[in-house]
């Protein structure tokens, strides 16, 4: 618990104090390191090994914690960090080495791994690590993790470290996979191990006076007063839709109180307060 709580208040930090951020456009894919392969072997993993046409030695078996696994004649062979297919290679040139066969055809099978993790944190119901598997999307991870708290953006941050070991942070937005015109949202694409993704809490406004339910609301994109009067309940019988102030901050850091419009965009930490009528 310790080390999960230190790990959240580190991707935190990394989230917001990591230069070069940017947002995912339309057909655009994360950044791999492309001599990293997309599914990974690793120790705790339990695998499946075929022989074509030697059934004998077909054998289901966990890789070991140095990366290896025992391979009947063969021994042990290093497969860690290697992908299905070249952990399959490998074997294959570990019994053409010790002359076992002559021309071997081996497959491996993933059949739980438990060493591809992503972390997944912030406003989600159960933020920890998840083990992902090669087909493993931004969205199969955020459903794992209970899915947003009502509390969560709908804009998320994916981190990953780019073939020279930077921290990459990209934003995604959680709605994208709903728009048919986005053609292959970034939600839909799919995860490496070591990614973590952070769910942030959404802005917010605040609405006090004459509402029926005064309190501090999640801010929608291109929220109006008039629906964040509506968020609040409405105006009492005693209100006054037309006698609203809004309390903003500017970008100097100073606040400013302006006469709130009905189809006024609501900003941020706008503090609105609704007035009774004067008669």
């Amino acid at each position: 618990m310790l080390f999960a709580g230190r790990l959240r208040i580190l991707l935190w930090c990394l989230v917001w104090l990591l230069p070069g951020s940017g947002a995912l456009a339309q057909g655009e894919t994360l950044p791999v390191n492309p001599d990293r392969p997309l599914l990974q072997l690793g120790a705790g993993d339990q695998v499946k090994m075929e022989v074509f046409g030697r059934p004998e030695m077909d054998t289901v078996t966990y890789v070991s914690d140095d990366g290896t696994v025992r391979v009947p004649l063969a021994g042990a062979v290093r497969i860690g960090g290697l992908s299905p297919a070249e952990a399959a290679e490998r074997v294959e040139a570990a019994l053409r080495k010790g002359q076992f066969l002559v021309d071997p055809h081996v497959t491996f099978t993933v059949i739980q791994s438990r060493s591809q993790r992503v972390s997944v944190l912030g406003e989600v119901k159960s933020p920890g690590r998840y083990p992902i598997e090669s087909n493993s999307t931004v969205l199969d991870l955020i459903a794992q993790a209970g899915g947003p708290t009502d509390k969560g953006a709908d804009t998320i941050y994916i981190l990953r470290p780019d073939g020279g070991g930077t921290l990459q942070r990209l934003s995604v937005g959680l709605k994208s996979v709903t728009d048919p015109q986005q053609g292959m949202p970034a939600i839909l694409q799919t995860l490496r191990s070591g990614d973590s993704i952070f769910v942030p809490a959404a802005q917010q406004f605040y609405i006090t006076g004459a509402v029926r339910a005064p309190a501090t609301y999640r801010l929608d994109s291109d929220m109006t007063l008039l629906q964040a009067i509506a968020r609040a309940g409405g105006v009492t019988e005693r209100g006054s839709a037309s006698r609203v102030q809004i309390r903003r901050k500017g970008s100097t850091g100073d606040y400013a109180v302006v006469a709130g419009k009905p189809n006024d965009k609501i900003q941020p930490d706008d503090v609105i307060t609704v007035k009774e009528r004067i008669f």
